[in-house]
């Protein structure tokens, strides 16, 4: 660890030492040190498949049966993975801040939960979760294998995977209860997101604006590092749990 690295660390400490109200936006970098693919590949496709196949309501459309083989597949290796260190500090901070704490995740694997997490708003849905296009009912199916086009117990009708596609709208009371966590603490954590999908990545500025102090975990310098007041680069599995460890958490 370089002197660099240990005084950012401790000055993040002390931040979070001072601070009464929390709120922390997670993004594909945290699940990645549990072996969670990130959000795309460089050249482009979503984990071998195009974006606009798999993760759009004009996809879903046009071939129910790929879009589901490839959530189902999802499923499957989300099943087979378990929380890092990184969502095992997020867990600790909130039984360390009560209800002083909201963590908003981009991420759908549930994996934050899994971990001990429970004031979290799922910002893009949850992969375990169904929504019904007839009655509109959301049920917890767990992770497993759903099959091809699978129908409502209650209504019969078809069922789409509960996450917020590409081209759609995220649900307004979650992303109200973030903007809110946001505008309200004393202290903002960015933990693994490139900060460049919006609305979530604004959650930053939002924070920032008013009054926030603004610490950011990534690999590597983001969208969200000129936000940010003390930013530590590595993986989060490591960082987070070095800076909780700190804290005496």
């Amino acid at each position: 660890m370089s002197d660099e690295f240990d005084d950012a660390a401790g000055e993040a400490a002390d931040m979070l030492r001072g601070a009464t109200r929390v709120a922390v936006l997670t993004g594909a970098g945290v699940s990645a040190d549990s072996g969670v693919p990130t959000f795309r590949a460089s050249d482009g496709l979503w984990e071998g498949h195009r974006i606009e196949d798999v993760a759009t309501p004009s996809g879903f459309a046009r071939d129910p049966d790929l879009v589901w083989e490839f959530y189902n597949q999802r499923r499957v290796n989300i099943a087979k993975v378990t929380p890092n260190p990184g969502h095992d500090a997020l867990a600790a901070l909130e039984r360390h801040y009560g209800d002083g704490f909201t963590l908003a995740t981009q991420n759908v694997d549930g994996l934050h939960q899994i971990a001990g997490s429970q004031r979290v708003l799922e910002l893009h849905g949850c992969l375990r979760q169904t929504r019904c296009l007839g009655c509109e009912a959301v049920e917890d199916r767990g992770l497993n294998h759903l099959g091809a086009r699978p129908l409502c117990p209650a209504c019969g009708g078809r069922l789409r995977p509960n996450i917020v596609w590409f081209h759609e709208s995220l649900p307004p009371d979650v992303l109200g209860a973030a903007e809110d966590a946001a505008a309200a603490c004393d202290v903002f954590l960015v933990v693994g997101t490139s900060a460049v999908v919006f609305p979530a990545a604004g959650l930053i500025p939002v924070a920032r604006a008013n009054g926030a102090t603004v610490i950011e975990f990534n690999l590597t310098r983001t969208d969200a590092s000129s936000y940010a007041d003390v930013g530590l680069y590595g993986r989060s599995g490591d960082t987070l749990p070095l800076v909780v460890r700190r804290l005496g958490l």
